[in-house]
Parts: structure tokens; sequence; C-alpha cells
């Protein structure tokens, strides 16, 4: 294996550390500090207010949460197989956040709950949008950085 690929695997494990490591401290504190006393950081935009979920996101389908246990389990599954695979260290960065918000949210779900569908515990509301975590966010920004790295690629084959 090359230096490369090496590379791009210790940014994706980097990363998954990272963003697991905050999503599971943000929560444990969330769930300790904010269950009676929300905290408006920012009056009317932004609260920090502690919430389960056993649905996807935005509260989707509450009734088959092993439905979300199943596909993140088998994407995580997926970007760890996968992981030396990969030569660019920006998706290897995006692969690491998905990973570590993938395994952030289905650890909510084995210790909130019985067996694997147990709930996902959410705190940051902006008050138009459904209330989430850092493990949402590191999903949602690994994806997004995927996308563009790809876009990114695509340009520079077109251009070769």
């Amino acid at each position: 294996m090359d230096a490369v690929r090496r590379r791009a695997a210790g940014f994706l494990f980097g990363f998954a550390a990272i963003a697991y490591a905050l999503d599971r401290s943000t929560k444990i504190w969330a769930e300790r500090t904010l269950p009676d006393d929300p905290i408006d950081l920012i009056d009317g935009v932004l609260t920090l207010r502690f919430t389960t979920n056993s649905g996807g996101a935005f509260s989707l389908f509450q009734d088959i949460p092993w439905f979300f246990v199943a596909v993140s389990a088998a994407i995580a599954s997926l970007i760890v197989v996968t992981a030396f695979r990969h030569s660019d260290a920006m998706v290897g960065s995006a692969l690491g956040l998905v990973l570590g918000g993938a395994l952030g949210n289905l650890t909510d779900r084995f210790v909130r709950g019985s067996g694997s569908l147990g709930e996902v515990v959410d705190f940051i509301d902006l008050h138009v949008w459904p209330v989430f975590n850092l493990a949402d966010s590191a999903i949602v920004v690994g994806a997004v950085m995927l996308v563009l790295a790809t876009r990114s690629r695509d340009r520079r084959a077109d251009h070769a």
C-alpha cells in the first residue's frame, strides 16, 4: 500500500475519531445539562434544547428505527472496508465525518434503548429546522465534501 492511500485512510480514521468523540461528549453534556434548562444562545435563533428521536433525520419514520440502524451499519461497514482504497485526503476526511457521525448515532441507539431500537439525542435547535446533533452535522458536512471532491476530480479529469 502506498503512502498516499495510507495518508487518506489516516484522514478518514482521524476525522471519524474526532467527529465521534465530539458527538458523544456533547450528547452526554446535553443529557446531563439541558433537560430542565434549555440555553438560548441567540434568542429566537439558536437554542440548546434536549430532546430524543427514535426516527431518522427530521424525526421521520419513528416507527422503523431498525431501518436507520441497518443503513448506518451498512454505510459504516462499507467506509471501513474501503478505507485504504482512497487516495484523496478530502475524500478521506469526508468519509471520516460520515463514519464518525454514523457511529455516534448508532451508539446512541444502543445506549438509549432496548437493543438497537433506542433513541438518538438531539439538542441543537435553530427554530426553523428540526432539532439535530453533531453526528447529523458531521454526516451532512461529510456528504457535501464528497460531492465537492467528486466535482473537483471530474473537472480535473475534463481538463486533462
